[in-house]
């Protein structure tokens, strides 16, 4: 096949994954707005890189009760929030500590209820730590832009080097 084509092929596939994961984004910043209007909002994440990941968004009242629920999980770009209604009027620590009641959900949604648990004992005690707050994801640190950086540094040093003599 043409290499021409083949590029050309990459580039449209990467553009479209790049639109849609912005879409899947948009989407997340869309109900967390719309759920922290209710109070405040605990995040359960259950993050993977080849299997299918989680996140859960709770809105909680002062005494820890659910009082709206919402769940992404999938593999896909194409995973959206959608309501939990299972948990919603339960007390989170009660829920978190019932075993029969963690036995009733899935893996994804399990591991996902008790890392939101974790995150509310920790801002409670006042023990939060840096991953806990920081959501950000910082593309520049992954391994290509690494790599076009340094191939950019050692061209500018082979010019300057150039340019000196």
């Amino acid at each position: 096949m043409n290499i021409l084509f083949i590029s050309l092929l990459i580039g449209a596939v990467f553009l479209l994954q790049s639109i849609l994961g912005f879409l899947q984004v948009r989407n997340f910043v869309k109900e967390f707005r719309r759920i922290c209007k209710h109070g405040k909002v605990l995040i359960g994440k259950n993050p993977k890189k080849f299997r299918a990941g989680s996140i859960l968004l709770l809105s909680i009242d002062e005494n820890a009760n659910i009082k709206e629920a919402m769940l992404m999980k999938g593999v896909t770009i194409f995973a959206r929030f959608r309501e939990l209604k299972a948990i919603e009027g339960k007390s989170l620590p009660i829920l978190a500590a019932s075993y029969d009641d963690l036995q009733r959900m899935d893996t994804l949604t399990k591991e996902c209820l008790l890392n939101a648990y974790r995150n509310y004992i920790n801002f409670k005690t006042g023990k939060m730590s840096r991953s806990d707050l920081d959501t950000s994801t910082n593309f520049f640190s992954l391994p290509v832009f690494k790599m076009w950086k340094n191939e950019l540094v050692a061209k500018f040093r082979l010019v300057k080097s150039r340019v000196t003599k």
